[in-house]
């Protein structure tokens, strides 16, 4: 195990990103996340991938300061053009964070893989873990949920274009608003919702919080389209895990349907902040995201006593 005093968030709690401390003001934010396309756009795949490496920094409480792009790349296959748009997309996200690209790596492989590792800084003080979470506190979502299922239904020619356009609205909107506000209102905890879906990444947080949360499904925002596909059974391979490996920890009402079981437990790219805040300033974080374009933004559940390290869901 990795100890040092001025290690503040390590491997222990399955948080976003690692934090170092290098003075007493200021802290360190260390991450990295590639994958495999999500869209036929290379640009978009570019941005998509860009936003959701820098996310990390964003769960955190942080501020992104540089980044490098992490590249494997079938020049034997692919056109050099699709990589310069790639690169292309990644760069405009990099420099709408307020970022640097200063460098990165590329090899040659079968299979393109684009991501991000970004580095960026934290008060110390003000570091969000999704440890932090307090009984009591309430549950808020920034982004809706959905884009592993529509990416399925899109992989087997079954999603429509506003299904897709709906998808990628969600994916290329950066969490540097939900960073700003939980900063600004205070938060207890946080994490962002990526391949572990809700349930998975909310499980983390009640296990490493020591504490439990309640779920109320009609609360979640979800994606257009999403609840067709799923209830049609494009449902992709790491979603019908993610449930699974939930199971154990969760208790669901008997008027959850299955296929919304799935969407709750759908692998996300690129997806929103989950928020851990005290009750009396729930309110004003709502405002204040919904006053700054995060219109879907939603109280979704709340952290109790009950049973520390479970979910429950509720209608």
């Amino acid at each position: 195990m990795e100890t040092d005093p001025n290690l503040l968030v390590g491997r222990e709690t399955s948080d976003d990103a690692g934090v170092y401390k290098l003075r007493d003001d200021l802290a360190l934010i260390q991450t990295l996340d590639f994958f495999t396309p999500i869209v036929n756009d290379p640009y978009l795949f570019g941005q998509i991938a860009a936003v959701n490496a820098l996310s990390d920094i964003y769960a955190m409480g942080g501020k992104p300061l540089t980044a490098m792009n992490i590249v494997c790349f079938p020049k034997s296959t692919l056109e050099k053009s699709v990589l310069k748009e790639i690169l292309k997309g990644g760069l405009e996200k990099i420099h709408e964070a307020g970022a640097l690209l200063i460098g990165g790596h590329s090899v040659d492989d079968v299979e393109l893989k684009y991501g991000l590792s970004v580095t960026g800084i934290v008060h110390p003080d003000r570091v969000m873990t999704n440890a932090g979470a307090r009984p009591g506190d309430q549950l808020i979502l920034t982004k809706p949920i959905g884009t592993g299922i529509i990416a399925t239904a899109l992989k087997g020619k079954a999603a429509s274009r506003e299904a897709e356009e709906a998808m990628i609205r969600v994916m290329v909107e950066s969490n540097s608003i939900g960073a700003e506000v939980l900063q600004e209102i205070g938060a207890h905890g946080c994490t962002d919702i990526t391949g572990f879906g809700l349930l998975g990444h909310t499980l983390e947080m009640a296990v490493a919080s020591q504490c439990a949360m309640t779920i109320y499904a009609s609360r979640v925002p979800i994606i257009p389209f999403a609840r067709d596909y799923s209830q049609m059974g494009l449902v992709p391979g790491g979603t019908h895990a993610n449930r699974n490996y939930c199971q154990r920890s969760l208790e669901v009402d008997p008027a959850i349907p299955p296929y919304l079981l799935d969407i709750l437990s759908d692998a996300q790219t690129s997806g929103g902040l989950l928020i851990a805040v005290s009750t009396d300033r729930a309110p004003s974080m709502l405002e204040k995201l919904k006053e700054r374009g995060l219109k879907e933004v939603s109280l979704i559940g709340q952290v109790t006593e009950l049973a520390p390290g479970t979910i429950l869901v509720l209608p």
